[in-house]
C-alpha cells in the first residue's frame, strides 16, 4: 500500500511538471487578455459564472497545451538547454501517458464550456484545434509565435460571446492586440533558444528576423500601443487606463533595454516582464470601472 501511494504520488508530480503547474507564467499570459476582454464586455461587472468558467478554463487549457507541446517536442527538448530536463525529455513520462492526459484535460475544458451559450461552445472547437496544431508549427513555419498568439488570444472572442452573446468589433481589436502581444513576448522567448533551434532545425520568428529582431519587436510594441489607445477610446476608458497604458509603455522600453545584447538570461527576463505588463493594463481597466 505504501509503495502504491508513493508510485501514485510520483506520477502526479510528473504529470504536474508536464502540465507546467510549477511555472504559472503561461497561465497569466493567457489570462490577462481574457480579463481585459471580459471586463470591457461586462463594463466591469462580469457574470460570476462566466468569470469562474473562464478562470478554470485558462488553467486547464494551458495545462493541456503544455502536455501536447511536450509530446510534440519529445525528441527535441533533450537537445535544448532550457528544456532538457522536462519529464518527457528525461523519460519520466511516456508518450502513452501524455496523450490520454491531454484528452482528459480537453474533456474537462469542454465540460466547463458546456455551461456557456451556444456561440461560446462553437468558438471553443476552434480553440482546441489551435491548441492541437500549435506545437507542430515550428517544423513548418517561422511564425509559430503568431500561431501561439491566435491560440492564446482566442479566449477574447469567447469571453465576449459568453458575456454578451455576440462578438463586436472591439472584441476583434482586443483579439488582434493579444496576437501581437504574444508575438512580442514569444519572440523574446525564442531569442533564448535561437542557437539551439538553429542547431536542431526548428523555426521561429527570432530566427526569421535575425539581427532585425529588436527593431521588429519595437514596431510590434508601437502597433500594440496604438491598438490599446484605439480600444481605450472605443470603450470610453478613463484616466486610470491611460495612466496604466503609460506605465505599460515604459515597461516595453525596459524590455528593449533587456534584449539589447541578445543574451539568454536578459531575453528571458524580458519575456517574464510581460506578466507585469498584462497585469498593469488589467488594473487600469478594472480601476476605471470601479471608479465609474
Amino acid at each position: 500500500m505504501e509503495q502504491m501511494t508513493s508510485t501514485l504520488l510520483d506520477r502526479a508530480v510528473q504529470y504536474a511538471r508536464l502540465a507546467r503547474l510549477h511555472r504559472p507564467i503561461g497561465n497569466f499570459l493567457l489570462l490577462w487578455p481574457m480579463l481585459w476582454a471580459l471586463w470591457i464586455a461586462a463594463a466591469g461587472r462580469p457574470d460570476p459564472r462566466v468569470l469562474g468558467v473562464f478562470l478554470l478554463g485558462v488553467l486547464v487549457m494551458r495545462a493541456a497545451g503544455c502536455v501536447i507541446n511536450d509530446y510534440a517536442d519529445r525528441r527535441f527538448d533533450g537537445r535544448v538547454k532550457r528544456t532538457h530536463d522536462r519529464p518527457m525529455a528525461i523519460g519520466a513520462v511516456r508518450a502513452q501517458e501524455a496523450l490520454p492526459l491531454f484528452v482528459l484535460l480537453c474533456l474537462v475544458a469542454f465540460g466547463l464550456v458546456l455551461l456557456m451559450n451556444r456561440l461560446t461552445i462553437y468558438l471553443s472547437v476552434v480553440a482546441v484545434m489551435l491548441a492541437v496544431t500549435y506545437p507542430f508549427m515550428k517544423r513548418y513555419t517561422h511564425l509559430p509565435q503568431v500561431h501561439l498568439g491566435v491560440a492564446f488570444g482566442w479566449a477574447v472572442p469567447m469571453a465576449f460571446a459568453a458575456q454578451t452573446g455576440n462578438v463586436p468589433t472591439i472584441a476583434w481589436l482586443i483579439f488582434l492586440t493579444a496576437v501581437i502581444w504574444a508575438s512580442i513576448y514569444d519572440t523574446e522567448y525564442a531569442m533564448v533558444d535561437r542557437d539551439d533551434d538553429l542547431r536542431i532545425g526548428l523555426k521561429s520568428t527570432a530566427i526569421l528576423l535575425g539581427r532585425h529582431d529588436r527593431a521588429a519587436i519595437g514596431l510590434l510594441q508601437l502597433l500594440m500601443t496604438a491598438l490599446l489607445i484605439w480600444i481605450g477610446v472605443l470603450a470610453h476608458l478613463g484616466l486610470f487606463f491611460w495612466f496604466a497604458l503609460t506605465l505599460a509603455t515604459l515597461l516595453f522600453g525596459y524590455q528593449q533595454y533587456l534584449i539589447r545584447g541578445r543574451r539568454r538570461a536578459e531575453c528571458f527576463r524580458a519575456f517574464l516582464n510581460n506578466n507585469i505588463y498584462g497585469g498593469v493594463i488589467f488594473i487600469g481597466i478594472a480601476l476605471h470601472y470601479l471608479s465609474s
